[in-house]
């Protein structure tokens, strides 16, 4: 009676476990959707991106996390830019240890700062190729007149830095 009851559902009695497991995976998926879901909102939320946000990028290059680009386009909805013609909210600076001065690098990103804004760096992390030592991006920041508020893991391979100008300095 039992084999009746199964095959009216469509399975085979001899396939009960592997369907049971392929039924199993089925279940899961949509979890594993909703939990990205959920760790992009997070993320949207911890990097402070709300709707019609203007967000100027720097440093673009083929080792970006390009998820990370297109959950910030999607929570500011609006593509990234790429040049600044006005003063932007926010600026997402792409920075490896070998592009250069990075003090230099703050400053070129304050010019297109809005007095509120504030810069997202991304850096590699920690033995990736690329990695800016911690000691490094504190006094580069310093230098810039920029304080650091806020650290945040975006990716497997890139770590964010929120730099800030410092409350005395706003008008």
């Amino acid at each position: 009676m039992k084999e009746a009851a199964h095959r009216d559902e469509g399975a085979e009695p001899s396939r009960s476990g592997s369907d049971a497991h392929a039924l199993h995976a089925r279940d899961v998926e949509p979890e594993i959707t909703v939990s990205a879901s959920e760790h992009d909102q997070v993320l949207v939320d911890k990097l402070g991106l709300t709707t019609g946000m203007a967000v100027l990028e720097i440093g673009w290059d083929d080792d970006v996390d390009d998820d990370i680009r297109v959950m910030i386009e999607d929570a500011v909805d609006s593509e990234l830019i790429e040049e600044a013609v006005e003063a932007v909210d926010l600026v997402l600076l792409w920075w490896r240890d070998g592009d250069g001065d990075l003090a230099d690098g703050l400053v070129d990103a304050l010019t297109d700062l809005t007095a509120s804004g504030y810069i997202w760096l991304m850096t590699p992390k920690v033995g990736r190729d690329g990695y800016v030592d911690a000691i490094d991006l504190a006094e580069a920041a310093e230098t810039a007149g920029l304080a650091q508020t806020t650290t945040a893991t975006v990716s497997a391979d890139w770590a964010a830095t929120k730099l800030v100008r410092p409350k005395g300095s706003r008008r």
